[in-house]
C-alpha cells in the first residue's frame, strides 16, 4: 500500500488540494463497496481511556472526514478511532475556495475551510450505519452566522443529533477559521459553555459519554493554565491538543512569502510539531493527572507518536501526515507502538 501511494501521489498532488480530496473520497467510497482488509490489530495495542477500549492508541483527527463518509475504510487502515467533523448544527458551505493549500517540501497544510458541513441531522443519519469495532468521536462547532453569545445553543443543537450516534464528543472552540470562535476558550466564556454542555448531556442521559475540549496552540502558557483550571473544575472528561496554528514562523524562510501569499488560515503538519509538543508539555504539567489528554498536531512519524504517548498522552491523532505519507503510515505507527 505505501508503494502504491508513492506512485499515485504525484497525480493526486497535480490537482488542487480540495479537488484531490474529493477524488480521494470518491475512490474511498468506491472501495467501500467491496470487502476491505482486516487490519489485524493485536490485543496488545488496545488502550483503555475515557472508559472506552480503543483497538489502537492511534486515531484520525477531526477535519478530514467531516461527514463520516469513510469510516469502514479508516477502520481497515488500522485506526483505533476516528473523530468526524467538525459538524455544525445547520448545513453551511464554509469559506470561499481556494481554501486548502499544501507545502509538500515541509509537510505543511494551510486550511481555511470554515466548518463546511452537511449539518448535524445529515451526518447523524449516516452514523447510524457506522462499522462495529471502531471508536468514533463527534467534533462539534457553531455555525458562522451564530453570534458568540449564542454559541451554546449551536453546540447543544448539534450535540442532540450527533451524541447518540458516537462514542465521545469533542468541542471545537479552537479553529482559527470561524470568526470569534477562539474567544470561547477564554475562561469567562468557556465555563458557561462547558456547564451548558454537561447539562445537555445529563438531560439526554449520556453522563457516561466522554466530553472533550480541543484547544489551540497559540495561547500564552498563563492562558493555558487558566483554561485547564476551568476544564478540570467543570467536570469534563479530557483535552485534545492541539488544533492548527496561526503562527507563520513554523514555515521556513525559503517558503515564508509563498505561505503568506496564500492568505489566512490555520497551519498543520510537520512544522507544527515543536510548538504543539511544547503546548502539550505545559498542559500535562498543569493538569497533574487530573484529566487525560489526546495528542494531536504535527505528529508525522511512528517515533513522534510513540514519544507523545510516552510523555503522557493517552491517545494520539494524525491528519496532515496521512496526506503526505499515505495509508501505509498507519500500519507503520501501529507496528512501532506494538
Amino acid at each position: 500500500m505505501p508503494n502504491l501511494y508513492r506512485l499515485i501521489r504525484p497525480l493526486l498532488f497535480s490537482f488542487d488540494p480540495e479537488r484531490a480530496h474529493d477524488l480521494a473520497f470518491w475512490a474511498g467510497g468506491l472501495a467501500q463497496r467491496f470487502p476491505l482488509p482486516d487490519p489485524k490489530l493485536g490485543p496488545g495495542l488496545a488502550v483503555e481511556a475515557f472508559g472506552l477500549r480503543f483497538p489502537s492508541p492511534l486515531g484520525l483527527a477531526a477535519g478530514l472526514d467531516k461527514g463520516a463518509r469513510l469510516l469502514p475504510l479508516w477502520k481497515s487502515m488500522g485506526f483505533g478511532h476516528v473523530e468526524i467533523g467538525t459538524v455544525t448544527p445547520r448545513p453551511q458551505p464554509g469559506n470561499p475556495r481556494p481554501r486548502l493549500f499544501r507545502l509538500p517540501s515541509e509537510g505543511i497544510i494551510l486550511n481555511r475551510m470554515g466548518f463546511n458541513s452537511e449539518g448535524a441531522e445529515v451526518v447523524a443519519a449516516r452514523l447510524k450505519e457506522r462499522p462495529r469495532g471502531l471508536i468514533v468521536g463527534g467534533n462539534l462547532g457553531k455555525n458562522k452566522a451564530t453570534p458568540e453569545e449564542n454559541a451554546l445553543e449551536d453546540y447543544v443543537a448539534a450535540y442532540r443529533f450527533i451524541a447518540p450516534q458516537v462514542d465521545y464528543i469533542a468541542l471545537n472552540v479552537s479553529s482559527p477559521n470561524t470568526p470569534g470562535l477562539r474567544n470561547l476558550q477564554a475562561p469567562k466564556a468557556l465555563g458557561p459553555l462547558l456547564d451548558g454542555m454537561l447539562a445537555a448531556r445529563r438531560e439526554m442521559g449520556l453522563e457516561a459519554q466522554p466530553l472533550l475540549l480541543k484547544l489551540a496552540p497559540d495561547q500564552a502558557f498563563e492562558e493555558l493554565d487558566g483554561i485547564v483550571e476551568v476544564a478540570v473544575a467543570s467536570g469534563i472528561s479530557g483535552l485534545i491538543a492541539t488544533n492548527t496554528t496561526l503562527d507563520r514562523s513554523i514555515v521556513s524562510a525559503l517558503n515564508h512569502n509563498k505561505v503568506q501569499a496564500w492568505g489566512q488560515g490555520g497551519l498543520s503538519g510537520r512544522g507544527l510539531a515543536v510548538k504543539a509538543r511544547s503546548v502539550r508539555a505545559r498542559l500535562l504539567q498543569t493538569l497533574r493527572g487530573r484529566l487525560p489528554l489526546i495528542a494531536c498536531g504535527g505528529l508525522s512519524s511512528p517515533e513522534e507518536v510513540a514519544a507523545a504517548l510516552k510523555e503522557g498522552a493517552v491517545l494520539a491523532q494524525i491528519y496532515s501526515a496521512l496526506i503526505f505519507e499515505g495509508p501505509g503510515l498507519v500500519g507503520r505507527i501501529n507496528r512501532e507502538l506494538a
